[in-house]
């Protein structure tokens, strides 16, 4: 998919999904406080990102099965989610305000686990790492607001800063030099969550962690700090 794209080829990167539930009033409204009195779309998409970021923790501890729990809109309701639904709600806020957007997907090596998250998981590798993908200046630039400050105050590292020029990705490492995370290959953007697929791979990846729709614990608590 090219970086560049003429407005012609935008409109599906605007208008709601049924994911990116971009006219969802809970979204709406969360959109417009966060960008109320920001002037520009980089500064507008920033905001965006940085609520969403830490407005909403970081929480793998989620039931798979469960659609709302990839929405934008279910995400922002239950306050908590993982990198798909954040990805999501963020590319639906900016939708909200006028910024096209959407989500983009990558195959990641996670040293940032917890122990009972590998138990369920087996692996550190995970598929279908989210981030969005949002146009600014027609140009666009990768924003992943997955980890929360929070989150990665206790394994230390800095959390990703979005500046709306350039890509914000997963750190490599820490603040030591020890490796936190590894891309190991990107699967593209889409307009929406395609959810049928990533739950199939889940299942087939994971049967574990699928099979277990009721995890509850704390995963910020958890997270494998050394």
């Amino acid at each position: 998919m090219p970086r560049h794209m003429g407005t012609e080829d935008i409109k599906a990167f605007l208008a709601p999904g049924a994911f990116i539930d971009s006219g969802h009033p809970a979204v709406v409204a969360f959109a417009l406080a966060a960008a109320a009195d920001i002037a520009g779309d980089r500064d507008r998409a920033s905001a965006l990102y940085r609520r969403v970021r830490d407005g909403i923790k970081y929480d793998p501890y989620i039931d798979y099965n469960n659609p709302a729990n990839f929405r934008a809109s279910g995400v922002l309701a239950a306050g908590r989610g993982f990198c798909v639904a954040k990805a999501a709600l963020l590319a639906a806020s900016c939708r909200a305000v006028g910024i096209p957007a959407r989500v983009g997907y990558a195959d990641v090596r996670n040293h940032m686990t917890s122990p009972r998250l590998h138990a369920l998981t087996q692996t550190d590798v995970f598929c279908w790492h989210s981030y969005a993908d949002i146009r600014i200046d027609r140009t666009w630039v990768k924003a992943t607001p997955a980890f929360d400050a929070a989150l990665c105050a206790r394994l230390g590292i800095p959390p990703l800063e979005f500046d709306g020029r350039s890509d914000s990705l997963f750190q490599p490492c820490d603040a030591q030099g020890r490796q936190r995370m590894e891309y190991l290959s990107f699967r593209g953007t889409c307009a929406d969550v395609p959810f049928e697929r990533i739950l199939r791979d889940f299942r087939a990846r994971y049967p574990a962690l699928i099979a277990a729709t009721g995890i509850g614990g704390d995963f910020h608590a958890e997270a494998v700090t050394g």
